[in-house]
């Protein structure tokens, strides 16, 4: 009977035994299976921020396409204004520091993926790819950048040409409008006459004309009143009414050159040639007593 007992506790430790084999087993294998799914879930996690940073490289190459072609345009179109160089400058910053950004969050993930056991070699590719795709779009943000500063560079070239130039534009013009004006006045100068028109009387007072018994009339010998005169253009006066039934031309104009007619009771000297007229005198003097 004891040994019957003893042969059943046997058996029950034993089985009991081979019970907690088989649940530390069973425990072992879901915490592997627990493990490798979180792996699993880590890496598919990594991967798809893989995808999207190749969509974020992607986009920027597209960005750095657009400064290109904005550049391009406001070069052949004559230089771009300052405030678009300002937005330019803004964005190429943006565009460097999302590079940077980009460059760290590959440099992480492949560190991930490098201590993970389900990185495979079209990953590793994936990550060379990108990171040559990084290093390309800092080269050309940088020479980039550089164009931009040689533009800038040039533009204040051609704007201190230009107000140089402006200057001189100016300067000449207003030597140009000096000569024109001073080629004016000359011309005013040279086209002006004077005429005095008065009795006999008149004439001696303001010492236009000399006269004596027995003696030559002398015309504007001396010191005459020369605001007696009326001033005149020679290229526009054709006709001097004189206010009298007599008249008689006491300077020396050509008599083919003008003639003196009454009209309306009043005599009227018409000049018929103005250069002959006066050719020889600038100034006429008339009589009318």
């Amino acid at each position: 009977m004891k040994k019957t007992i003893l042969a059943t506790l046997g058996a029950l430790l034993m089985l009991s035994a081979c019970n907690q084999k088989n649940e530390s087993d069973e425990a072992q294998k879901q915490a592997l299976a627990d493990a490798s799914k979180v792996e699993l879930q880590n890496a598919v996690a990594d991967r798809d921020q893989l995808f999207l940073l190749v969509n974020e490289i992607s986009q920027g190459m597209d960005q750095i396409k657009a400064l290109e072609n904005i550049l391009t345009v406001n070069a052949a179109a004559a230089g771009e204004t300052p405030s678009q160089r300002e937005q330019i400058q803004a964005d190429i910053a943006a565009i460097q520091k999302a590079l940077q950004d980009r460059r760290e969050k590959l440099a992480e993930l492949e560190k991930k993926l490098n201590s993970s056991n389900l990185t495979n070699n079209n990953l590793r590719n994936t990550i060379a790819t990108l990171r040559n795709q990084i290093d390309t779009q800092a080269n050309e943000i940088a020479a980039l950048k550089n164009s931009l500063t040689e533009a800038t560079a040039r533009i204040g070239e051609l704007s201190t040409t230009v107000d140089s130039l402006n200057t001189t534009v100016a300067s000449v013009t207003e030597q140009k409008d000096a000569a024109e004006q001073e080629s004016v006045d000359l011309a005013n100068e040279l086209n002006t006459c004077y005429y005095a028109v008065g009795s006999k009387k008149e004439l001696k007072e303001k010492a236009v004309i000399e006269t004596g018994f027995l003696r030559k009339t002398k015309i504007m010998e001396g010191d005459f009143d020369r605001n007696f005169f009326t001033t005149a253009d020679k290229r526009t006066l054709t006709v001097i009414p004189l206010h009298s039934d007599k008249a008689k031309v006491l300077t020396n104009q050509p008599e083919s050159s003008y003639t003196i007619a009454t009209e309306g009771g009043q005599k009227v000297l018409r000049i018929t040639n103005p250069a002959s007229f006066w050719s020889l005198s600038n100034y006429l003097v008339v009589q009318i007593d």
